[in-house]
């Protein structure tokens, strides 16, 4: 199985990166938060022997000829090792964060995928751009501007997707469907998969011809007193998760749908230190994978046996580096 995984930064992304490599990880990725996405992939572009990703670059408050340049830039510094991976966010993010417009957003992502392929094939093969959208639209390519091809090829696009909408136009149109960690394994298999086939059909095309890269949220340490601090993280990430009126689908697949609204009114109350306290043991171990590296990597193969070969280790917070290892043994 193909592990990535978490990199913080940018600071320390190159030696951090290293230290992820030497302990078994296959490719590491970056999130929006408080650092920049694309920073920390472009320091960790130096180490060998990892793939690179972001995981995800927020796609509406970027141009797609931005999003191009930057992903053939991290190409180029990767040795074609770099996946650009984009996500929606949700419509308060776009609208109130980055002003931006969020209407229509399976067909917004739809649209600037093809858009970036039209870009690369335009500086691939030195034909003309005419890219004419309802959202985007990109006639002029001159050379000053033109990087021409790729020696390692266009990167791929893979896309983040939880609601059954976007994972189909995901399946139909991106090169990848990154698998959101706020879920189950009766979630990706009773409604992101049969959306994964629903896309396929329509787009003509194989299983063999999207990647899947399911993410899991990993809550785990060496010593009892470091699982109880890693769970108490994982309560409050899961609290914030489940508040969001967009993930509510997923405590339905369980009958917790009920959660949802008390966690979003807490969560407008400013009453963050009690939400965690709504998540049970239940709740934490079937979203989670939580306890020891061995209880971890069962919960994780359970989830994703028969769907993936690569997983997404999704880290509340760091997780140390000899009990990340022993998750990637117990995977290998």
């Amino acid at each position: 199985m193909r592990i990535f995984t978490s990199l913080y930064g940018p600071l320390d992304a190159a030696p951090r990166a290293r230290e992820l490599r030497d302990a078994g990880v296959s490719g590491v990725a970056t999130f929006e938060g408080q650092h920049d996405v694309f920073a920390p992939l472009t320091l960790a572009a130096s180490v060998g022997g990892l793939d690179l990703m972001t995981n995800v670059a927020i796609a509406f408050p970027r141009n797609p000829i931005h999003l191009a340049h930057q992903a053939n830039d991290h190409q180029l510094l990767s040795g074609g090792r770099f996946i650009l991976g984009l996500g929606t966010q949700v419509r308060a993010q776009i609208e109130k964060r980055f002003g931006a417009q969020f209407d229509r957003p399976v067909a917004r992502m739809t649209e600037l995928i093809a858009a970036l392929r039209a870009i690369f094939r335009a500086w691939e093969t030195g034909g003309r751009l005419d890219f004419r959208g309802e959202f985007y639209r990109h006639t002029l390519m001159t050379p000053t501007f033109d990087p021409g091809p790729n020696p390692f090829g266009p990167p791929p696009v893979y896309v983040g997707a939880l609601g059954p909408r976007l994972t189909r136009a995901a399946a139909q149109h991106a090169d990848g469907l990154l698998v959101m960690p706020f879920g189950s394994g009766r979630f990706l298999r009773d409604v992101t998969m049969p959306a994964v086939r629903d896309g396929l059909r329509a787009g003509g095309r194989e299983p063999g011809e999207l990647a899947i890269i399911p993410e899991v949220i990993v809550s785990a340490g060496d010593t009892d007193e470091a699982r109880e601090r890693a769970d108490d993280g994982t309560r409050r990430l899961l609290a914030f998760y489940g508040s969001t009126p967009a993930y509510r689908p997923v405590l339905a697949a369980h009958g917790w749908e009920d959660l949802q609204p008390e966690l979003n009114a807490l969560s407008k109350q400013g009453r963050w230190q009690e939400m965690g306290g709504l998540i049970d043991d239940e709740m934490m171990h079937t979203i989670a994978a939580c306890g020891t590296p061995r209880e971890v990597a069962a919960h994780i193969r359970d989830r994703v046996d028969g769907v993936a070969d690569t997983v997404f280790l999704y880290q509340p917070a760091p997780i140390g580096l000899e009990t990340l290892a022993a998750i990637v043994d117990e995977l290998g």
